[in-house]
């Protein structure tokens, strides 16, 4: 794990590959949680009967839930010392989904700094996201995040 001192020598990793998280288990339960959250209930996803006979021959998490698992993965590749009053989602440059994560795989988000821009507000900070899939040569995704830490 990266340790900043503060906001300030955050901005210094610019252009830094910040490391990776741990790996994590996408499993059933999971899926059909954010089926449940999402009222997304189509059969490649929770249909696990009708999904072995489909294109994935099992189910597969939905996109966005691979890319709403980016959150948990950011504070085991980096963490400011001197909190700060809050950090919150600002948006998203881009986001590809390149590979389904198949119930089961195990998954892990690897950072880049981007960019940390100071405005009126605090500092808005562009991350580089790359969740990978254990033992696949194709990523799941690749997302630009964009958050704003309030000093």
């Amino acid at each position: 794990m990266r340790t900043f001192a503060d906001a300030t020598e955050l901005a210094s990793a610019a252009g830094e590959h910040l490391g990776y998280s741990d790996w994590l288990t996408v499993t059933q339960e999971r899926i059909n949680q954010f089926a449940e959250a999402t009222d997304d209930h189509q059969w490649i996803h929770v249909d696990t009967e009708r999904a072995a006979e489909g294109p994935f021959g099992t189910t597969i998490a939905h996109g966005y839930l691979s890319l709403s698992l980016l959150p948990h993965f950011g504070p085991q590749v980096y963490t400011i010392s001197k909190r700060p009053k809050m950090g919150i989602n600002y948006g998203l440059n881009r986001v590809r989904f390149l590979q389904p994560v198949k119930v089961g795989s195990r998954v892990r988000d690897g950072i880049e700094m981007v960019e940390v821009k100071e405005t009126s507000n605090g500092l808005l900070v562009t991350t580089k996201h790359t969740l990978e899939i254990e033992g696949e040569e194709r990523d799941a995704l690749v997302a630009e995040t964009l958050a704003l830490i309030v000093p």
